[in-house]
């Protein structure tokens, strides 16, 4: 007997309470902008500046005990993650990572020497090869890389749905991209998680989950406003969601379930990227049924495919597989 988490002949009015949902979806995005400009991201070693400093050992590695015995030392956010190598299975290596301290452009001295120090009192077979300072130049030029990758990612996305569709439809899955981004934002801005380059690569991977979703159902509207020219757009919409609704909620549902087993069992190195993940699936889910396809039904859209090889429909692209 095959599983079903949806029936086969479901229809939901997805847009009955459109007003409630997408009215929720543009306070939540002024929510999250004030949340931003007024209670600030977390920032990590990667934004901020800080030191790195790798230890090799006779003994195997103790995640626990290095943060331990370098709490008290007041290094601000540590990060302590044991680095592993297929090629080197008797390796013990670590990477140490701590912020700026008071300002400084890199460590000083004393700070480093207390931290090989306290180190070197659990094991004495440890060594450090290895110590780089992150200056605050080097942080804003990471910034500034990070936020060209996700607009570059967006003006992608626009540009290839543009060719792929109408303009209508590019709106609709900027939109909701958008609203996935800033809203994620505005979670990590809440709850003070920190914020470095693996939540924007979270962030990233977050655009193209909900792309995909959005895609999806948008690839089935096209497809249902060449099968019935004559019924109502908000009609049509609703009979697209619901026909691509198994495969959005069976994806969601698997993805979510080994992303939930990553949070849970995958350790502090790897739990804000998860936790970012987590959320994109199930905020980028709700865009491409509740954004992307609201904004679509108010903008309106060309109802005659076949005669959309006049270059003026901007579907000119859309036979190509791709």
């Amino acid at each position: 007997m095959r599983l079903k988490l949806v029936p086969d002949k479901i229809k939901i009015d997805f847009f009955k309470s459109t007003k409630i949902t997408f009215g929720a979806s543009v306070v939540a995005m002024i929510v999250s902008i004030f949340l931003f400009f007024f209670n600030g991201l977390n920032l990590g070693i990667d934004f901020l500046g800080g030191t790195t400093i790798r230890t090799d050992s006779e003994n195997s590695v103790n995640v626990s005990s290095y943060r331990a015995a370098l709490k008290p030392l007041g290094l601000g956010d540590v990060t302590v993650t044991e680095i592993f190598d297929v090629t080197k299975p008797d390796l013990n290596a670590a990477q140490i990572r701590f912020e700026a301290q008071d300002g400084e452009e890199a460590a000083t001295v004393e700070v480093i020497s207390a931290v090989k120090l306290a180190l070197s009192s659990l094991d004495d077979t440890i060594k450090f090869p290895q110590v780089e300072s992150v200056g605050p130049e080097v942080s804003g030029e990471l910034v500034k890389a990070a936020i060209t990758a996700v607009l570059a990612a967006l003006g992608a996305v626009l540009f290839y749905i543009w060719l792929r569709f109408e303009w209508q439809f590019s709106v609709g899955a900027i939109a909701a991209l958008l609203h996935d981004i800033v809203i994620t934002i505005g979670i990590f801005c809440l709850l003070q998680i920190k914020f470095d380059l693996a939540i924007i690569a979270a962030l990233l991977t977050i655009v193209g989950y909900s792309l995909n979703d959005t895609v999806v159902v948008f690839d089935r509207v096209r497809e249902n406003l060449r099968k019935y020219k004559t019924t109502p757009l908000k009609d049509l919409l609703n009979m697209s969601i619901n026909e691509t609704l198994s495969r959005t909620v069976m994806t969601s549902l698997t993805t979510l379930i080994a992303l939930i087993s990553l949070f849970v069992l995958g350790g502090d190195v790897i739990r804000g990227f998860v936790f970012a993940m987590i959320w994109g699936v199930i905020i980028g889910t709700y865009s491409s049924v509740f954004v992307a396809s609201s904004i679509l039904l108010r903008l309106g859209v060309k109802r005659d495919w076949d005669k959309s090889n006049d270059g003026k429909a901007g579907t000119q692209f859309a036979g190509i597989d791709a």
